[in-house]
């Protein structure tokens, strides 16, 4: 399991860059819902998949969403979107 850390650095790796403000979100979405990395990395991919960009008010967002469902692993999240039709994946 990576960090958001190694996450975000793995992104940069494939040429996906954040901003100093992104970066500000994801760490105050983690710190504001307390997720765990693996909820983080999964908002952060979500938003990504959905959003075609990274649109911090959004990830802030799903994490609450995750958090309020009471979603431990990207495999519930991923169940708990399409179970519920949210977005296309």
């Amino acid at each position: 399991m990576k960090t958001v850390e190694e996450y975000l650095l793995f992104l940069d790796g494939k040429g996906f860059s954040f901003g100093d403000d992104a970066i500000g979100f994801i760490y105050f979405g983690k710190a504001y819902t307390n997720a765990t990395d693996e909820l983080v990395i999964t908002a952060i991919e979500c938003t990504l998949k959905i959003q075609k960009k990274f649109d911090g008010s959004f990830f802030v967002s799903l994490l609450e969403m995750f958090i309020d469902n009471e979603l431990k692993t990207k495999k519930e999240v991923m169940n708990f979107i399409k179970k519920n039709h949210l977005f296309p994946l």
